[in-house]
């Protein structure tokens, strides 16, 4: 029987991903994870077959966490509440994450893992669509349709302006002042009111 894991996944996850902040997808080499750890490279290894395995697992885990708390804001049975409450999540979430939010919204999984390792397979492929669901869904239970134009203007409203309003600060490595969420809000008031 061998010994027993003295690193968890996460432990080496949250390694990565403070090297990935810091210094951007190239920082996180398998021999800087083990240093930062104080771990020998073959546990890193042993844990994870490749340095792309680790870093699109970083990449599925912080995806994951955001999109939990994205996804339950959205699905709030008050429309104007799930609207306000997805959008703001995104820059909300980004200060209480700072580290997981730069790897998530400055980079893209290309940056992150070169190849994307198939035994990820369908996880990979998947990982968003059920955020584009809950779009969907959202769309339908605002305007009565599904129409892409509307879709298009829920996502414009709940995700890509919180996501251009808080990447600024994030480039800059400090995390998104809260007068960010005031201009969101009014922002995502005036795209999705002018339908009503």
């Amino acid at each position: 029987m061998g010994r027993p894991s003295k690193f968890t996944e996460d432990q080496f996850l949250d390694a990565a991903l403070r090297l990935v902040s810091a210094g951007g997808p190239d920082a996180a080499t398998v021999a800087a994870v083990a240093e930062a750890l104080g771990a020998p490279v073959g546990s890193v290894y042993h844990r994870f077959d490749s340095r792309d395995l680790l870093l699109a697992k970083l990449w599925l885990r912080t995806v994951r966490r955001f999109q939990s708390g994205f996804l339950q804001a959205l699905a709030s049975e008050d429309l104007d509440e799930a609207a306000l409450g997805a959008a703001l999540h995104v820059n909300v979430w980004a200060r209480g994450h700072l580290d997981e939010a730069r790897a998530l919204l400055l980079y893209r999984r290309e940056d992150l893992a070169g190849r994307w390792p198939a035994e990820l397979g369908d996880e990979v492929a998947t990982v968003n669509a059920a955020v584009f669901d809950a779009l969907r869904d959202y769309a339908s239970r605002r305007y009565g349709s599904a129409d892409p134009e509307l879709v298009q203007r829920v996502t414009f409203a709940v995700l890509d302006v919180p996501y251009a309003a808080g990447r600024r600060h994030l480039l800059a490595g400090e995390a998104p002042p809260a007068l960010v969420d005031d201009l969101v809000a009014v922002t995502c008031r005036c795209v999705l009111a002018d339908l009503d």
